[in-house]
């Protein structure tokens, strides 16, 4: 059986929770591009939550393979929790991200 989902990128760079945060930080108003690369074969269901709201974000069904993106933005500072949620058939993937947004962008 294949893997569900191959990379997970945010903001055009593949994710890793290990890297510098600096790296995916933004400003209000200014979207988080949230990438998912599939595999497999059938019809899948994306989605993505911000910090447990009732309702997603971004929710597509998406034939497989393909690439899901949805891009969420905020109107005020702070850190938002981000779940990427993948489910086709029994297989799922889930994967939590975390939105930094900025006051104001780096000066210098």
């Amino acid at each position: 059986m294949k893997k569900l989902v191959k990379l997970v990128r945010l903001n055009n760079l593949a994710y890793n929770p290990n890297r510098d945060p600096q790296i995916y930080r933004r400003v209000p108003r200014k979207p988080f591009r949230i990438q998912a690369l599939l595999d497999g074969e059938g019809r899948a269901r994306a989605q993505v939550i911000i910090d447990g709201e009732s309702k997603a974000r971004c929710d597509q069904q998406i034939t497989l393979p393909d690439t899901f993106t949805c891009e969420v933005a905020f109107d005020s500072p702070g850190s938002r929790i981000a779940a990427l949620i993948i489910e086709n058939g029994g297989q799922s993937f889930r994967q939590e991200l975390r939105l930094d947004v900025m006051d104001h962008e780096w000066i210098g």
